[in-house]
Formats: structure tokens, sequence, C-alpha cells
């Protein structure tokens, strides 16, 4: 049951800014969502459609399209400023 994992170009922005250690943790975590789009630790957000999943202090915000198995990163981000 894999799922193909698609980037927005804002989400591509900001992975490409993060730091070498950072933008590999956050890289590998996409490349999971791929396998598991729900791992352990996800969650639905509430203000605004899509999940979220934690990365150290980055945040990754995502869509999930069960009917044609895609997830889709709509933003990556710091925690404190992810959600606005």
């Amino acid at each position: 049951m894999n799922y193909e994992v698609f980037v927005r170009a804002p989400a591509q922005k900001s992975l490409s800014s993060l730091p070498k250690r950072n933008y590999e943790a956050v890289r590998d975590a996409m490349v999971g969502l791929g396998v598991d789009p729900r791992p352990h630790g996800c969650k639905k957000l509430v203000d605004r459609e899509g999940w979220r999943i934690r990365v150290g202090v980055y945040r990754i915000i995502y869509k999930i399209d069960d009917t044609q198995k895609t997830v889709t990163v709509t933003h990556i981000g710091h925690r404190s400023d992810v959600y606005q």
C-alpha cells in the first residue's frame, strides 16, 4: 500500500533552506509518508485541512488522498511559524 508523495513548490523551497542535518531528517520523514501516511504521532489538523508530523522542531503539513494513494506535502517549517 505505497502512496506517491508530492511536494508543492513552497514546501520544496522551505525544505531546501533547512540546515543539512535537518534537511535529511525531514526528507526521510517525507519518504516514510509514502509507506505509512499516518505514522505514529501524526495528528489531524483542526484549523485547516490536512495532517502534520513532527521532525524535531520542524513540522510537515500534508494532505492524504486515499482514493488516488497520494500524499501532498503542502508546508514545511519551524514549529513556531508553520501553522500561521
